[in-house]
């Protein structure tokens, strides 16, 4: 069933011109610490990495980052291809990467580093392998946290093999590469979803692309929408106003989300701050908990952080949608102070009419008979997180006429 609630905007996102480029791949950069699955330091390796694309193209550029190293990271080589569900590149479709024309790059501590355009036209949903020849020894490489992308390192320069070698050690996070962007032939926008570990698809089946963005971007594949490209910038265990695992929404939103090619709407759906604001303190949940430093939040906080969000997106001429949060009773973090707090925000989020349309995940996960419990055919187990039937039904419920 769909299910929204709309409000009018006069400030629709401004559409690209043909040709334009559009992000329609993202993960967010994250440091590699104790929060999360940080790869062991290595050296002359290859990274061969799977990522499914949601919007097609005539051209791609490759965005790989740097931010969180601690020493200039030389690219010795890379090389991009449509692949096959297990790694296999397609045949006559690898291209080289270069980087201002050469095929090598030095990328500095803190910076990122774009690529050159490479001809190789996709298609909507296809499925890339991206491989990066790494020469020199990484001690600490820009990754993303939860792994849902696969990918392998390969000794040596191997970004010309057909497929990973059945002796690859599977990585424990995706690393290095933050984007991928196109050239379509016809104007299209992209929807970029701020978001905590129920964006990240925790829970789902890991290398499926069975979060709730991948199958909204399938969703508007299969309708012809100019909205095509929908690009993850979930974080597990994120929040909106306090630095934990990765910085606060708020600090990374002009990077993950306003510098986003082909921006025409912004997703916002993170529910940790008042979780963890809330949330008990007892043996159980001290030793997560002690992940999240800084004070508590309350409703108001809450309240002014969407409306913040809001308008710096507007201000770039997006669209704005927020999801309400869902339930989380059962879980090791559920209290009733923290149920209230996040019922009152939800009815705000419904009825502020501060936003273009609400996304009301916490009535499509709501069991009936406890509503401040995730039906049991929805969630991974832990009473928290989705799994591929949760984020099924999540995507199922959007309006799509949201982002005509």
């Amino acid at each position: 069933m769909d299910n929204a609630t709309h409000t009018p905007d006069d400030c629709a996102g401004l559409a690209p011109g043909v040709g334009a480029w559009v992000r329609t791949w993202g993960a967010s950069p994250q440091a590699p610490d104790n929060s999360v699955s940080a790869l062991d330091a290595f050296e002359n390796a290859t990274l061969r990495q799977l990522v499914r694309i949601s919007g097609g193209g005539q051209r791609m550029r490759i965005r790989l980052s740097n931010e969180y190293g601690t020493a200039p990271l030389t690219i010795g080589a890379a090389r991009v291809a449509r692949a096959d569900s297990d790694g296999a590149v397609q045949d006559d479709t690898s291209r080289a990467i270069t980087f201002g024309g050469q095929p090598s790059v030095t990328v500095p501590a803190g910076a990122p580093v774009l690529s050159d355009p490479v001809d190789l036209t996709v298609d909507a949903l296809t499925r890339l392998a991206l491989s990066l020849h790494l020469p020199g020894r990484v001690d600490t490489a820009t990754c993303h946290g939860t792994f849902h992308a696969l990918g392998w390192l390969i000794p040596g320069d191997a970004t010309e093999l057909t497929s990973p070698p059945t002796d690859a050690t599977p990585l424990s996070a995706q690393a290095v590469i933050t984007a991928v962007e196109v050239q379509p032939h016809t104007p299209v926008r992209a929807i970029a979803v701020l978001g905590d570990s129920r964006v990240d698809g925790i829970g789902s089946t890991p290398g499926t692309d069975r979060r709730w963005t991948d199958l909204l971007a399938e969703r508007l594949h299969a309708r012809g929408s100019e909205t095509r490209c929908v690009v993850n910038q979930g974080i597990g265990g994120n929040r909106l106003l306090t630095d934990g695992i990765g910085p606060a929404a708020l600090a990374r939103f002009d990077r993950d989300v306003l510098a986003t090619p082909g921006l025409g709407h912004v997703v916002i759906a993170v529910g940790n701050d008042l979780v963890f604001s809330f949330a008990p303190h007892n043996e159980e949940t001290a030793g997560f908990l002690a992940m999240f430093p800084g004070e508590p939040v309350g409703v108001d906080d809450i309240i002014a952080a969407h409306l913040q969000v809001a308008a710096r997106a507007r201000a770039h001429g997006a669209k704005v949608y927020a999801a309400t949060i869902a339930p989380y009773g059962g879980s090791d973090m559920y209290t009733s102070e923290g149920d209230k707090a996040r019922e009152h925000v939800n009815e705000w989020l419904r009825t502020s009419n501060a936003f273009d349309g609400v996304l009301d995940f916490d009535a499509i996960w709501r069991d009936p008979a406890d509503p401040t419990r995730i039906r049991d055919d929805l969630h991974m187990g832990d009473s928290l997180h989705g799994n591929d039937a949760g984020y099924a039904a999540l995507a199922e419920s959007i309006d799509l006429s949201l982002f005509d």
